[in-house]
C-alpha cells in the first residue's frame, strides 16, 4: 500500500522507511508543508499525519486534500517510530 507521511522528524527518515517496508508499505514523506500538496499526495492510498510537527495550516491543507481525493487519514500527535508503526497497523 502506498502511504504518505506528513510531519515527523527528518533524522528519523531511515527508521520511518524501514518500519514501512517491514509492514509492507511504500512510504512517501513530507516533513513540512509544500505548495500544491494535493497533487503531490494524489497517488497515495492512505495519509499518516503527525500533528505535533506540522503547522495548523499544513494539517488543514493535508486533510482537505485527502478528503477531496477520498484518501484515508490516520493522525497521531507524536512522531516517533512506534507512532508510525501504530498508524500503519490501523490501516
Amino acid at each position: 500500500m502506498k502511504v504518505t507521511l506528513i510531519g515527523g522528524m527528518d533524522r528519523l527518515e531511515p527508521h520511518y522507511r524501514r518500519e514501512a517496508r517491514k509492514s509492507g508499505h511504500e512510504l512517501k514523506i513530507f516533513f513540512q508543508y509544500e505548495t500544491d500538496l494535493g497533487s503531490k499526495i494524489g497517488s497515495t492510498e492512505a495519509l499518516v499525519l503527525f500533528t505535533d510537527k506540522v503547522s495548523h495550516n499544513a494539517r488543514l491543507h493535508a486533510l482537505e486534500a485527502a478528503r477531496n481525493l477520498g484518501i484515508r487519514v490516520v493522525q497521531s500527535h507524536s512522531s516517533g517510530v512506534s507512532s508510525l508503526r501504530a498508524c500503519l497497523g490501523a490501516l
